[in-house]
């Protein structure tokens, strides 16, 4: 069985700052992860694995600073790493992305067929999720997105059963392979590398793949091939109006209740009407 992950190498958001005139990302002196979405499918792929059999190549596209990210995949205990890095990709949006991901794979699958893809479910800096379903759609794999566990592999029926996170609840899914799949957030608990991977890690020669290697089309990738267009990112003004504090007349929960919902109403007149039509309408 041969996995690939698809990771992303990203700012830290929680160090992230805005230019106050440019209104652009500051990226001078934030240090980059790997996105904690993909951690999760990452540590999910490594668990089959363990529990199967299998090979697991992380994969990622990105400039050559995006290999520390891939050697840290690496020292948790995938196998083989590839980076995707040419100037062409450059500003690249979510279908160009998934188009130049999606070559990289196929590339991959004449070695070894690839029976199962891993995304994040979404990254921090771009917060899309377009990236993975994408990825599925142009192989022309099952798309199983929003996963909270995986129940069982059958290798021989060439099977998968998941457990899928839904509006109403859980969905037990069965689909055939190859599959894509996301995973949804703290479903697993990432492992702590091995001291043989990380020496593994540190030697690994790293397969570095451009455009021509991949066979990707020079107007689809990059800005040539994204109809997506950023024209401005900015910071939410801060609201400088104070918390109004409500009291009640005796001190037991419902009269409380009832004081911040008589000071909502107070607030705003129209919400009472609009709640009561709504009651009305059933809705």
């Amino acid at each position: 069985m041969h996995i690939v992950v698809c990771i992303k190498q990203v700012p830290d958001s929680a160090q992230i700052r805005i230019h106050p005139v440019t209104n652009t990302i500051m990226r001078q002196g934030v240090p980059a992860i790997i996105n904690p979405f993909d951690l999760f499918s990452l540590e999910e792929a490594l668990r089959i694995k363990d529990k199967v059999g299998a090979r697991v190549t992380v994969l990622t596209m990105g400039p050559p600073m995006a290999e520390t990210s891939l050697r840290k995949a690496l020292s948790l205990g995938a196998d083989d790493a590839v980076l995707l890095t040419d100037r062409k990709f450059a500003g690249s949006d979510t279908l160009a992305t998934s188009y130049a991901l999606t070559s990289a794979i196929k590339k991959l699958s004449e070695e070894e067929q690839v029976d199962l893809v891993f995304c994040g479910k979404q990254t921090v800096d771009g917060d899309t999720a377009q990236v993975g379903p994408g990825i599925a759609t142009r192989l022309g794999f099952q798309q199983l997105t929003y996963i909270t566990k995986i129940e069982s592999i059958d290798q021989g029926a060439r099977e998968i059963v998941v457990h899928r996170r839904s509006e109403g609840g859980v969905q037990v899914l069965k689909t055939a392979l190859p599959c894509m799949i996301t995973m949804l957030e703290g479903t697993n608990t990432i492992r702590f590398g091995k001291m043989d991977d990380m020496f593994r890690a540190a030697r690994y020669g790293l397969k570095t793949w451009n455009k021509d290697t991949t066979g990707a089309e020079e107007t689809k990738v990059g800005l040539k091939g994204s109809p997506t267009v950023v024209s401005k990112v900015f910071v939410p003004k801060p609201r400088a109006q104070k918390a109004t504090m409500v009291e009640a007349e005796t001190p037991t929960a419902e009269a409380q209740a009832a004081a911040a919902v008589d000071a909502i109403f107070g607030a705003q007149p129209k919400l009472a009407d609009e709640l009561l039509a709504r009651a009305a309408a059933g809705l």
